[in-house]
């Protein structure tokens, strides 16, 4: 034993051991998953864990006191451990993966102040215990998926000064009690599904309060008086709600209030007239769209607003000139109101304006000139209203303008030469006025410009050649005036350009050669000019062009038969010199209107080329009476034999065994399978693919169901159509899985499927009927005009929304393996559903990782790289193939193209992006006006769309980006430098009647 001992003294230990609250951090590490490896230096050879990443200790005492792992793609379950850490006050795990439901324990966290679990993938109810922490002070539980009613013992807070409940699923109503929080100042309850309820008037005891946000919660009835006794609000959000009745008059008390948010409720009457003089720190109010009336208090506009929305209501009168007086105001929204008379002159002159929206009024008068004098003017909207007087020439110096809608009103005088030319305006509108005056050559500086729209004024002059310098022009409509000369020859440079409009002028000579280089153009309408020559046969080759008019002209030659490639919804060449034969696949008696007034032209239809030999038309009268008589001699004998097997087809149908069909039904049915049969010919075919013939079948009640015929046997197909590749996959299988997934879930974004009938030779699948077709089929088609910007965006949400029902609300989750635009299906109102079910799997609920296929399931262009190559499949894999649809849905473009090269759509994008930039990226038939949300949709799309799997977020991260682009329109404001400045701001314009 003394030798021992002498051996210790002699050779120390070379380490230190870790203390007790290093082990249990340590415990902590092993209940997390931890894929970006963040704890990494989280070992035992330190005696502490202070050095550790997210760490933080006591100067003093080296006790751990705060723990922040934000942002760091760590998932699992909340560690209760972490309270056995006396000493910590403070805990962030913001933005994480942070799942299961919070433990009741968390109480014994007994220091802990504050506690941050936003973002995350909670669920289950709120635990009660969470009032029991006497110090907790900050509580943001932000962004998760909690249910149930507010706990009852949330009202016993000791110390509370935020709570933060934004984002769940909580139902019932906002509780009274939450007026017992004496210490609060930050109640955010915002975007939960409550029921219908009224504003608690006991929120009004909140003495402290400073942000009140309580938008989207289903609220309804008026706003309690009581509200105006909270003299600390800075913040109050009520908006996008069911509240009705008057603002209050109480309101304007909020003495420290510097944002009122009541836009989109049923607020009604007028404002208060008085008492806004006590509002002296209120920059930003927002009650639009409302049913507001009466006139806006002058004593309202005298305050110094920073933003100021009224619009969508019916407020009249004029605008207080003491608004032009205000130093701050940078937002001034009135649009959709009966608003009337003279704007303010001095409108602009003290105020750093960005945005000014006065459309669809009653105003008049000119324009003031001093709009711009901050040098700040970004949007400048008023259309709709009765200005007159000239575009002022100091507009011509307002470089920051880059949306200008002037039309249908009354501006007459020639537009200033350098406002042709302003550098950032990408949207440019003077339709339906009275302008004169030439297009300035200045025109070549506008290198944003995407549209321009001058139609119905009285332009005349020749198009400047400087037109064609304008690489990024998608749209250019000047019909209705008096453009004279021939078309500029550098028109035919504007690669981008879908829309050339010049109809209804006095334009003269030939097309310009070099038309085949239009590739975009879709819409090409010249009618009622002075133009001559041959039509051009590159024509022909704009393969997206869908609208030629050239009629009212003087064209003269043959028709080209390069126009029989083209797939046109309008042709109208009449009134022109045209001679020879009409193409065959236009010589058709509903072409005939675009064909009228051409004396020389001919063709089979009648009423053209009369001057043919009478006798020689005799000939054809008899032979034709001589065919259509035999026609009708065989068609009734037809007629007679198609009834006599009909009949027989059913009587020996109805000698069939019916025991033999085998109906599986998964909601109360209307119908029998007979009534499905009796629908199943090629008549009603609706689509194929490799799985089988989709038909639509309408039932005797008038309702249409789909209904999907599976083939026989089994089949190893690349789909030349659709690109599905299904290697191996026996279509029994794909049946059974169809049945086994969609038989078992139930949501508003996965197609219903109403019932499974088979028999040992045919096997059906009855679905629920989309009158729009699949995503894929409109999108890539001479319709997708019809998918504008907030209904792809609304698309991707409820296809996102589908998907994460399936990966992370099914038990065991259900990895769907053939995502794409083809399988989105949509209804009458273009609501999504996610479709095609019949390679499905369940995924492996061992935790074992992903499970590897024998064979390859998906779409060529949607299928992960690793899926590819490793044959194995889980979430990730879905994630990938919805990135590639967001990437279809910002570009309109196939995920397979011979365009792309050996690229797919992922892979074009990226590197169009580094070399050419965004605006080769995004499909011109969006508004460009939206493209910031665009733009945002097209990073999700990216991130989904990464090559490492870990990089891709959940799909339930990814439903939660894509409300964000959606939350992110409305309009807030912020403080900084000392300074109110917009973070973020909606074109209201944009979503109503007057864009």
């Amino acid at each position: 034993m003394l030798l021992l001992l002498f051996l210790f003294f002699l050779c120390p230990p070379l380490t230190l051991s870790l203390n007790q609250e290093g082990l249990y951090l340590q415990r902590v590490k092993l209940g997390f998953d931890d894929p970006n490896g963040v704890f990494s230096n989280w070992n035992d050879r330190n005696d502490t864990p202070c050095d550790w990443y997210g760490v933080t200790c006591d100067s003093a005492t080296r006790s751990v006191n705060s723990i922040d792992l934000s942002n760091t793609n760590i998932g699992g379950p909340f560690p209760s451990l972490l309270c056995r850490l006396r000493s910590l006050t403070s805990v962030s795990l913001y933005n994480n993966s942070i799942n299961s439901t919070l433990p009741a324990d968390l109480y014994t966290c007994q220091n802990l102040e504050h506690l941050v679990l936003a973002q995350n993938l909670l669920t289950g109810t709120l635990p009660q215990t969470l009032a029991q922490l006497p110090n907790l002070k900050y509580l943001d539980l932000t962004g998760n998926n909690f249910s149930g009613d507010i706990p009852e013992s949330f009202g016993s807070f000791r110390r509370l000064e935020a709570l933060s409940l934004v984002g769940n699923l909580l139902d019932g109503t906002i509780p009274s009690f939450l007026g017992n929080i004496s210490t609060l100042k930050q109640l955010n309850l915002s975007y939960n599904p409550f029921s219908p309820g009224r504003i608690p008037p006991e929120l009004g005891n909140l003495t402290n309060l400073e942000i009140l946000w309580l938008s989207d919660c289903d609220l309804v009835g008026p706003i309690p008086d009581s509200i105006g006794q909270l003299k600390r609000l800075t913040d109050l959000d009520l908006a996008l709600n069911n509240l009705n009745g008057p603002i209050p008059s109480s309101l304007t008390e909020l003495s420290s209030v510097i944002q009122i948010e009541l836009y989109n409720n049923s607020l009604t009457g007028n404002l208060p007239v008085t008492g806004w003089s006590n509002m002296t720190a209120l920059r930003l109010l927002d009650v639009s769209m409302n049913e507001l009336n009466g006139t806006i208090p002058d004593e309202l506009c005298s305050l110094q607003l920073g933003s100021l929305n009224l619009y969508q209501n019916q407020f009249e009168g004029n605008l207080p000139k003491s608004i032009a007086k205000s130093p701050y105001l940078y937002e001034l929204r009135l649009f959709q109101n009966r608003l009337t008379g003279e704007l303010p002159k001095n409108l602009g002159k003290n105020s750093p304006l960005n945005f000014v929206d006065l459309s669809s009024n009653q105003f008049f008068g000119e324009i003031p000139a001093t709009l711009c004098d901050k040098g700040e003017l970004e949007e400048l909207l008023m259309i709709y209203n009765s200005f007159s007087g000239n575009i002022p020439a100091s507009f011509s110096k307002c470089q920051s303008l880059t949306r200008v809608r002037l039309a249908n009103n009354n501006f007459s005088g020639e537009v200033p030469a350098g406002f042709w030319g302003l550098p950032h305006v990408f949207l440019l509108d003077l339709t339906d006025n009275s302008f004169s005056g030439e297009i300035a050559k200045t025109i070549a500086g506008a290198t944003n410009l995407s549209a321009l729209s001058i139609s119905k004024n009285n332009f005349t002059g020749n198009i400047p050649d400087e037109i064609g310098w304008l690489e990024n022009l998608v749209d250019f409509s000047g019909s209705n005036n008096q453009f004279t000369g021939s078309l500029p020859a550098s028109i035919v440079n504007l690669g981008q350009l879908g829309k050339l409009d010049l109809h209804n002028n006095e334009l003269s000579g030939e097309l310009p050669s070099g038309m085949h280089s239009l590739k975009k153009l879709n819409e090409l309408n010249l009618a009622d000019n002075g133009l001559s020559g041959n039509i051009p046969e590159e024509i022909g080759s704009l393969s997206g062009l869908n609208y030629l008019d050239l009629s009212g002209n003087r064209f003269s030659g043959n028709i080209p038969l390069e126009l029989q490639n083209l797939k046109l919804n309008q042709l109208n060449l009449s009134n022109n010199h045209l001679s020879g034969d009409i193409p065959p696949l236009y010589a058709r008696e509903i072409y005939k209107n675009g064909f009228l007034g051409n004396p020389g032209l001919c063709g089979d239809i009648a009423g053209l080329c009369d001057s043919r030999d009478e006798s020689k038309n005799l000939g054809y009268v008899w032979l034709l009476r001589s065919i259509f008589i035999l026609a009708g001699l065989v068609f009734i004998v037809g007629v007679v034999w198609f009834y006599w097997k009909y009949r027989s087809f059913k009587k020996a149908k109805r000698a069939i065994d019916k025991s033999k069909w085998t109906l599986m039904s998964f909601h109360k049915l209307g119908f029998s399978e007979y009534e499905i049969l009796d629908c199943l010919n090629e008549d009603n075919v609706i689509g194929s693919g490799s799985s089988g013939k989709v038909y639509k079948a309408v039932l005797s009640n008038g309702e249409a169901v789909a209904v999907k015929k599976l083939w026989q046997c089994s089949k190893t197909a690349v789909d030349q159509e659709s690109g599905d590749v299904e290697k191996g996959q026996i279509h029994d299988d794909g049946f059974e899985a169809e049945v086994d997934t969609l038989g078992k879930i139930r949501h508003k974004n996965i197609v219903r499927l109403w019932c499974s009938c088979s028999t040992k030779d045919c096997k059906l699948l009855v679905y629920e009927y989309m009158p729009n077709g699949s995503l894929g089929d409109l999108l890539h088609s001479n319709k997708s005009g019809l998918l504008d910007w907030p209904t792809r965006y609304k698309i991707s949400v409820d296809a996102a929304e589908g998907l994460s029902y399936l990966h992370h609300d099914c038990v065991p989750p259900i990895v769907h393996r053939d995502v794409k635009s083809n399988n989105i299906l949509l209804d009458g109102d273009f609501g999504a559903r996610v479709a095609d079910f019949g390679v499905a799997k369940v995924v492996d609920a061992s935790g074992k990782g992903p499970k590897s296929m024998s064979v390859i399931a998906g779409s060529c262009g949607y299928i992960a790289p690793e899926y590819a190559y490793t044959l194995r499949v889980n979430e990730k894999s879905d994630i990938y193939s919805f990135g590639v649809v967001i990437l279809e849905l910002v570009t309109g473009r196939l995920p397979v193209d011979p365009e792309f090269g050996e690229k797919d759509l992922v892979k074009w994008v990226c590197t169009t992006l580094d070399q050419k930039g965004i605006d080769h990226v995004l499909d011109p038939k969006l508004d460009s006006c939206f493209k910031e949300e665009i733009c945002k949709l097209l990073n999700i799309g990216l991130l989904c769309t990464s090559p490492l799997p870990i990089n891709r977020p959940s799909m339930r991260r990814v439903v939660k980006m894509l409300q964000e682009i959606g939350v992110e329109k409305q309009p807030k404001i912020a403080q900084k430098d000392g300074k109110l400045s917009p973070y973020y701001y909606e074109d209201a314009s944009d979503q109503g009647s007057v864009a």
